[in-house]
């Protein structure tokens, strides 16, 4: 069963989306590649994997959490949730290049399919996609915005507050 639910945030209402009990999504408005609405299944506020992605989002923002730890439920092709698999190992604070990706995955010259699997990453901000910047350090694409990636960016370096 699908359903979801909306949270406030930092970056504005984020909308959770659930699959058999595990977070499956977790979408910000206007984002780039954001499934349809009818997509989401009915709502239903009550699923424990939104209290717990609720609860720890709220202790990312202010702070003292470092690391997700809620029940993911990433449905994509096999390389894609390689790459997703990838983003959840770079640590808070740091930067990986679409290259560094691929080398850890064994396949040097696939900087430009990391690159689409990263775009298509369904659990921003858990999933740390904002964490994928280009050869030269610069910020890339995002599908939540560019604005909003250069804010978790300075976040979690210290540099900025929510």
């Amino acid at each position: 069963m699908i359903c979801h639910t909306e949270t406030d945030s930092p970056y504005g209402p984020l909308t959770m989306v659930a699959a058999d009990g595990a977070l499956c999504g977790l979408y910000m408005t206007s984002q780039r590649h954001r499934p349809s609405e009818e997509s989401f299944g009915p709502r239903d506020d009550s699923l424990a994997c939104f209290a717990a992605a609720r609860e720890q989002l709220e202790a990312y923002y202010t702070g003292e959490l470092r690391a997700f730890t809620v029940e993911l439920n990433l449905r994509g092709t096999p390389f894609q949730r390689s790459v997703w698999d990838q983003l959840t190992r770079i640590p808070y604070g740091e930067t990986r290049t679409y290259g560094q990706l691929a080398d850890a995955l064994g396949n040097p010259g696939a900087s430009r399919a990391v690159g689409l699997a990263n775009g298509r990453n369904p659990i921003s901000i858990i999933v740390p996609c904002h964490r994928v910047v280009g050869s030269d350090g610069s910020l890339t694409g995002y599908g939540g915005g560019l604005d909003r990636k250069r804010r978790l960016l300075d976040f979690e370096r210290g540099t900025a507050l929510f």
